[in-house]
């Protein structure tokens, strides 16, 4: 550089460089036959040699696609996250700014347009100045960088960085292998197309490979879009990206800059105002600070890392994990998932209200799934990715499982116990065996002890309510109990339920056969979030919910009701594309009739009065005057977790309030949340409120209709009122 200091020469030094200078005007004359003449035989026997020793270096570089920048999008076009090991956004020559084009042949190879890949001129110059000035002049060609580039880049992406040789490490033969593989390259591609390649794979900053992703991330602004005094800046960096780097070193920054456009000048690539008024612009820097992975998500990060899980799990994009995490973060893929932006923000509103400054770090969440399709359209929770003062952080994504069906991690909290939300499907196994849905059970009865004669036509039920038994030393629970007094008596089995009344989901399950009970639980897709075994309905406590469900899976099932006892697996992904536009696997909506249309009707009428008259009540959701809703309230045995899963025919959503630390055995009772005291925590108290608030807000956003009813034979005839309810 100009302004070293120069050094004192000896007369071995002098004598080393005389004989460096001999030997490279040698090789000048041979890369001068290899272009020029390859294929003739020179008179000089020792030139000849070294042709041929030349000649025999490897020639073939495979200039594979440089990595690439993935994109995860929302299903309405906005960007969700990115995923990068290099950021790198690939461009056409005809994307780019001419100022760019011009300032980086200006300053790194002004003979780009006249050497054939070598460019012997610039090794003598470089010489001569380094052997009389004392400098360190390089004189490798922009089509020599070029290949350097791609052979790192290869090693890199190849796991293989610990191969890479920088240019200051490069020995005789490794320059030698570069400048036959650039006089190839020429031979093969265009002048433009490799400036197109080296402006696309060349390191500007640690978060900017590329001139795309350096215009963006040093100017926030586009390739083609750049000025002249912004091109020269990012055209000087690449000599040296930290030296020069502006946001460090302003004042190297400025200084390169100038060099560049002094050279532009000089080789009349711009006039002398241009390069006047370029000269006297200030750096202005304009930083879009890189943002890689989900931790820095623009939206839904705990949806991008399921998104990201979904891709790493799948064999459909590469054989083993390694590939998979490889084009993830290489491959330049767009990833469209079935994400709305608008349900997403109106979701992570509600549960970051839900539980205000938390520093008892209760976990709020929502999730939505469209019935018929099984699209999940928003996934939120109240808290922040990574440790952040004053903030409840986790990884743990609250609305997943913990693990898929093949046992490949999830990174979900594995479910929550999903309390009274199961009794629907005990009662949808009800009206399958043809029972009314308004028939009169005995709820008067707490006792079901060991010896019970339960129906199983597939398995043996196991467990007992019964304090007798457990005062006597076997293993049993104590007696039913219901939330409240008063509901120990006779009643309409649809009344039980839209009171979520325990006695009576087990005194209709006394006239079942559990084996049709666990078939019902099993076509909605519900499993334990934990290992995605079965929900073993043959347990007595998983009438009641004992065992931990994701919100992911509970509102699907319930989406089933909602389209007239159709299930559809939940999709998240519905298109990916490679950089050139091909697409890959995604998935489509794989739907099955798993319900009667008649049963789910049949719920569907009776999970409305959830809201009008039931255990919802004090919900008073406004989105009932806007469009037809059914819900279930559900909250566990220690009221640690709690729930509202409701649903139109356009949108169906879980809310889920509760604990969410390791273990899950914290009772929310006697406990304060956004100041205010609450005794025991029931479903609809803020799991509610949170539900209906986002429903009122976006169920319009899914047009819906009014559910069918069920057919006049289920309804049966009507029975007495029961009393008021609770």
């Amino acid at each position: 550089m100009a302004w070293r200091n120069r050094p004192k020469y000896t007369v071995a030094a002098t004598l080393r460089r005389l004989l460096g200078f001999v030997l490279v005007s040698g090789l000048c004359g041979v890369l001068a036959a290899s272009i020029v003449v390859p294929g003739v035989a020179l008179a000089g026997v020792s030139v000849s040699r070294s042709i041929t020793i030349f000649n025999n270096l490897p020639a073939e570089l495979e200039v594979d696609p440089p990595s690439q920048s993935t994109k995860v999008m929302t299903s309405d076009g906005k960007q969700i996250a990115t995923f990068y090991a290099e950021n790198r956004v690939k461009v056409g020559l005809d994307q780019m700014s001419p100022y760019i084009k011009n300032a980086i042949v200006a300053i790194e190879d002004s003979r780009f347009y006249e050497h054939a890949g070598v460019d012997a001129q610039g090794i003598l110059r470089a010489l001569v100045y380094n052997l009389t000035q004392g400098g360190r002049q390089g004189a490798s060609t922009l089509t020599q960088q070029y290949v350097t580039n791609v052979l790192n880049e290869s090693l890199i992406s190849s796991d293989r960085s610990d191969l890479v040789i920088l240019s200051g490490q490069k020995s005789v033969a490794d320059k030698l292998r570069e400048m036959k593989l650039a006089i190839e390259l020429e031979k093969k591609y265009s002048k433009d197309q490799i400036l197109e390649g080296y402006l696309n794979i060349v390191f500007f900053n640690r978060d900017a490979y590329g001139i795309e992703a350096a215009a963006r991330h040093f100017f926030s602004t586009s390739a083609k879009d750049l000025t002249l005094p912004q091109a020269a800046l990012l055209a000087g960096l690449v000599n040296s990206p930290s030296f020069y780097d502006p946001t460090i070193h302003p004042e190297n920054s400025l200084k390169r800059r100038n060099q560049v456009l002094d050279n532009m000048l000089k080789q009349g690539k711009i006039t002398g105002p241009e390069h006047d008024a370029a000269v006297a612009t200030a750096l202005a820097l304009k930083i879009t600070p890189g943002r890689q992975g989900c931790a820095a998500a623009a939206m839904a990060p705990y949806f991008c890392d399921y998104v990201s899980h979904l891709i790493l799990n799948d064999a459909a994009y590469g054989a083993d994990p390694n590939d998979r995490e490889k084009l993830l973060y290489r491959g330049g893929l767009t990833i469209t998932t079935t994400l709305d932006s608008r349900l997403q923000a109106a979701a992570q509103t509600q549960v970051d209200a839900t539980a205000g400054a938390n520093p008892d770090k209760w976990g709020a969440a929502l999730v939505s799934i469209e019935p018929g399709s099984g699209r999940i359209l928003a996934m939120a929770q109240n808290t922040v990715f990574l440790p952040e003062e004053g903030k409840f952080d986790t990884q743990l994504n609250f609305n997943v499982d913990a693990k898929d069906a093949n046992g490949n991690d999830l990174n979900g909290a594995g479910g929550f116990q999903p309390g009274s939300t199961m009794k629907p499907f005990t009662f949808a196994e009800w009206l399958n065996e043809g029972k009314p849905l308004n028939a009169i059970v005995d709820a008067s009865r707490r006792s079901y002890p060991l010896d019970f004669p339960w129906k199983d036509s597939c398995g043996k039920v196991r467990g007992a309510y019964s304090t007798a038994q457990k005062n006597a030393g076997l293993e049993a629970a104590d007696d039913l109990k219901n939330n409240d007094e008063g509901y120990y008596r006779r009643m309409p089995v649809n009344y039980g339920l839209y009171n979520s009344i325990n006695t009576a989901t087990f005194a209709s399950a006394a006239q079942l056969d559990f084996c049709g009970i666990q078939k019902m639980v099993d076509a909605v897709g519900l499993h334990s979030g934990l290992d995605n075994a079965q929900v073993n309905m043959h347990q007595l406590g998983n009438l009641l919910g004992a065992i931990g469900i994701a919100p992911l899976h509970l509102a699907n099932a319930f989406a089933t009701f909602a389209d007239d006892g159709r299930y559809c697996a939940p999709i998240a992904i519905t298109e990916v594309r490679d950089p050139s536009g091909q697409k890959l696997p995604a998935a489509v909506s794989d739907c099955r009739n798993a319900v009667k249309p008649d049963v789910a009707r049949g719920v569907n009428s009776v999970l409305q009065d959830v809201l009008k008259r039931g255990s919802g009540v004090y919900i008073n959701p406004k989105v009932q005057d806007k469009v037809p809703v059914a819900a279930k309230t559900g909250t566990s045995n220690n009221n640690g977790a709690t729930w509202v899963v409701g649903y139109t025919s356009g949108l169906a959503t879980a809310s889920f309030f509760g604990d969410t630390t390791e273990g899950q055995k914290r009772a929310g009772q006697d406990v304060t949340i956004n100041g205010k005291f609450y005794k025991a925590i029931d479903g609809y108290m803020l799991a509610g409120p949170q539900w209906a608030n986002y429903m009122v807000q976006v169920a319009g956003m899914y047009p819906a209709v009014a559910f069918p009813p069920p057919p006049p034979s289920m309804t049966g005839p009507e029975s007495p009122s029961p009393g008021p309810s609770r």
